[in-house]
């Protein structure tokens, strides 16, 4: 990857970038599912919320850091769990309602899935998870062996997965007996992302490495080689490929003719020593979006390996990245507070 300037890398974030400094640790970044808004979540507790073409508003929302950040079931608006034990709702025009409170304990993860109904929304506080319909009804609560570190729903909202310690669950939404299915691999799993088919579900590891399961024969799958730890990992819309952090470029694992086992990663944008901390698949395209420890952005096409850099380092590491619903808005957010929203549309 060559760059001429620091100005050159700049030039997609100054023509077509928003941006702000927020002064607080930038902990996660998501659209609502409409996509006419994007929301911050911050370190100090607040979120800030950016409309698209409006001014950016500031919301006072946990009392201490927002740990976790997604898009509500419906149209608009958001949720969010916090260090102080509250998972809220945050509406389009950031009125907060508090959907459930957990005393001291943190809420470290929120996940949610939209089917034109009430749809559904989830966090992870300790062991548990706690399932709840759109409107905040509780449905149900899962107990796991150990504290949950990652949570997804399936692309069709009728399981949800979290991982834990020694491998991941996954249950049946709609189950009345709520016996989850256990894929195990002894260590400490730190994050979950599942195949749009759902017939794959892999963890990011402590150890520098992903597990894999294929749910349909068990077959196990070891990803290794990272000199970091995985911070984000996600497959692309069609399941080809698996994008993930932790080494100096983007790592991308074949999932097609008889991958990722026996086959190599495809390397983008890397080699300069420096680490790549998030990474964000395209909703549509075989794109990925990736941020580097030393705040650089950029976006890469998979299939010819160009790259695009979207903003320059010296920002702060990137710790959040989000696209919108249908693609032609990228979102980020670094260690330092730097906020930005760029729009990606054709002119």
């Amino acid at each position: 990857m060559v760059m001429n300037t620091m100005a050159s890398a700049d030039q997609i974030l100054e023509q077509r970038g928003v941006f702000r400094t927020l002064d607080a640790f930038v902990v996660a970044a998501a659209f609502d599912r409409d996509g006419t808004s994007c929301a911050f979540a911050m370190g100090d507790g607040s979120v800030w919320r950016a409309p698209v073409g409006g001014e950016w508003e500031r919301g006072e929302v946990h009392d201490g850091a927002v740990l976790s950040l997604a898009p509500a079931s419906s149209s608009r608006g958001w949720i969010t769990g916090g260090d102080d034990g509250l998972f809220a709702r945050i509406g389009a025009d950031g009125a907060v309602n508090e959907i459930a409170r957990f005393g001291m304990r943190w809420v470290e993860q929120a996940a949610s899935f939209a089917d034109g109904r009430a749809g559904l929304i989830a966090c992870g506080v300790g062991k548990y998870v706690h399932m709840f319909d759109g409107a905040g009804k509780k449905l149900k609560t899962l107990e796991h062996p150990s504290s949950v570190t990652g949570l997804a729903f399936d692309a069709r909202g009728k399981r949800i997965a979290a991982s834990h310690y020694n491998g991941a669950s996954l249950w049946f939404v709609a189950s009345k007996t709520d016996n989850p299915r256990r894929v195990e691999w002894k260590g400490s799993h730190t994050g979950i992302a599942l195949h749009p088919d759902g017939d794959v579900v892999v963890t990011a590891m402590q150890e520098n490495a992903l597990h894999g399961w294929r749910l349909t024969d068990g077959q196990h799958m070891r990803m290794t080689g990272y000199p970091g730890k995985t911070r984000a990992l996600g497959f692309t819309k069609n399941g080809k490929w698996l994008a993930s952090s932790g080494a100096d470029s983007i790592v991308l694992w074949p999932f097609f003719g008889g991958g990722p086992m026996g086959k190599p990663p495809t390397e983008l944008a890397g080699g300069d020593g420096v680490l790549c901390t998030m990474v964000a698949c395209h909703p549509a395209n075989e794109v990925v979006a990736a941020g580097f420890d030393d705040g650089l952005v950029l976006v890469a096409d998979i299939g010819s390996a160009r790259i695009l850099p979207v903003a320059a380092p010296g920002r702060g590491a990137v710790s959040s990245l989000a696209w919108s619903p249908d693609g032609t808005l990228l979102a980020f957010g670094t260690e330092t507070g730097f906020a930005a929203v760029v729009d990606f549309t054709k002119r």
